[in-house]
């Protein structure tokens, strides 16, 4: 085989194997999972093998990583054998040219052009590779499997697991099914942006948003009405917080509507507050405070310390208004 044709092999062989493992690697982020489940379910082996692989990401991107380096490899060598056949001198020169006027090839045909494939349609797509990438797979299983050793160390060192991977692609996976659904009609604006803002915002602690305890306005238990209402009016809330006389510890709450209704001068009677333990979700505080009707919640510390209080109107402003 002449030179010439040895490296037009090789530099094609390189460029589709870019193209189809830097697409794979798009299209695998791009890819809808409860499809794959779907049909998976459904008998489909192929969607079996993607489910699989979206479970052990690891393994993936171990596979996508050593399928782009054979290719670079490719390209590389073709660029020599091409380089090294050309009948006059000066081949370092021109071994250092070569790269810079092929490198927009390379780019759009082995990383932009099969990069916006996938990203349009990554169902598609990948379903049909899906077999030459599970061959992939098995090929560079002991390299994957090594790498993907490597990567799981790495991940415990540093405090991080797949898990987290795992639900950050599903968020992203949910938040792209509800703009597919709002393009079809099927929700309106208002409810996809609704629940973008639960999926993203309702997973975060309650104790990020508490109010602390340094900052809560609060009368002592037999204050006066009078004294309850200015406050409420002054901090524009819709309940006044009740404390222990003489400690200043958080007892409780009573609703201004409540005080507003009651004959009594004094304040005699309040609502217990839901407690609420700092690593608690916002949805998990918001559904339990729904469920039980209370309208705040003592946000307690791992060694049952006071952190604060939030409002059911202070989760209600987070969740649906990212406030």
């Amino acid at each position: 085989m002449t030179n010439p044709l040895l490296a037009a092999l090789l530099f094609a062989a390189g460029i589709l194997l870019s193209a189809f493992f830097s697409g794979a690697e798009t299209g695998f982020y791009r890819v809808t999972r409860l499809r794959l489940i779907l049909d998976g379910r459904a008998g489909d082996w192929v969607a079996r093998g993607l489910l699989w692989l979206t479970n052990n990401p690891a393994v993936f991107v171990a596979t996508t990583l050593i399928g782009n380096n054979i290719a670079n490899y490719l390209v590389s060598l073709s660029i020599v054998v091409g380089v090294q056949w050309l009948p006059f001198s000066g081949h370092d020169v021109l071994g250092m040219i070569a790269p810079m006027l092929l490198a927009p090839i390379i780019f759009v045909y082995g990383e932009l052009l099969p990069k916006n494939l996938f990203f349009h349609a990554p169902n598609l797509l990948l379903r049909r590779v899906g077999p030459l990438l599970f061959l992939c797979a098995v090929c560079f299983a002991p390299i994957s499997l090594f790498l993907a050793g490597l990567g799981h160390i790495l991940q415990w060192m540093l405090g991080e697991t797949p898990l987290q991977l795992r639900l950050t692609l599903a968020r992203k996976e949910l938040d792209r099914v509800l703009q597919e659904g709002e393009d079809a009609g099927v929700l309106e604006s208002s409810q996809r942006k609704l629940a973008h803002s639960v999926n993203t915002i309702g997973a975060k602690a309650v104790s990020e948003i508490r109010t602390p305890v340094s900052r809560v306005a609060a009368v002592p238990l037999g204050a006066s009405k009078a004294e309850a209402l200015r406050i409420a009016k002054r901090h524009h809330a819709s309940f006044v917080t009740i404390c222990d006389q003489s400690s200043r510890k958080l007892l409780g709450y009573v609703r201004v509507i409540d005080l507003c209704f009651t004959e009594s001068s004094e304040i005699k009677d309040m609502r217990e507050f839901l407690v609420a333990g700092e690593n608690e979700s916002l949805v998990s505080t918001m559904i339990r405070m729904q469920t039980e009707r209370v309208e705040v919640a003592r946000v307690m510390g791992k060694t049952g310390e006071t952190l604060g209080i939030v409002s059911r109107h202070r989760l209600q402003s987070a969740l649906f208004h990212g406030e």
